[in-house]
């Protein structure tokens, strides 16, 4: 009964880890799209410089999905850690968990400062703490 659930929690640790990659491949196909497009309407109007802004609609929609393929191996880790026999593999396991959750971390936060910055909605976990100008005058107020 015990290996039968380890196997399974095996199984679903790889498929968790497969999801992960088709959530890249899904990012980068759609990225390499989206920006030959924001390329070929710049080389159309000539002036290469003014789409900027759109390349960096693209790198934030590309992050956000990396983002979100990180959480899926994140998830994967947690559940081999469940069923890692040696405190050798625990803390290889550990060590990469680490390292996956600083990575969305500061992914996560460049994603919301730049979404911050443009004035966009939503912008995540991190845009309660950045303030809108004049945000502490009114508070003060």
């Amino acid at each position: 009964m015990t290996e039968t659930i380890k196997e399974a929690t095996l199984l679903l640790a790889t498929a968790t880890e497969a999801i992960a990659g088709v959530l890249i491949a899904i990012a980068i196909i759609e990225a390499t799209f989206r920006i030959a497009g924001v390329l070929l309407r710049a080389g159309r109007r000539g002036n290469p410089g003014e789409s900027h802004e759109e390349k960096e609609e693209v790198r934030l929609r590309l992050g956000r999905w990396l983002a979100l393929a990180l959480e899926f191996e994140l998830g994967a880790d947690i559940l081999r850690t469940a069923i890692a026999p040696t405190w050798s593999e625990i803390g290889q396991l550990a060590a990469i968990a680490a390292v996956r959750t600083a990575l969305n971390f500061f992914l996560q936060r460049e994603i919301d400062g730049a979404a911050a910055r443009r004035g966009l909605p939503g912008a995540g976990a991190f845009s309660s703490r950045v303030e809108s100008p004049g945000a502490s005058e009114n508070a003060t107020r």
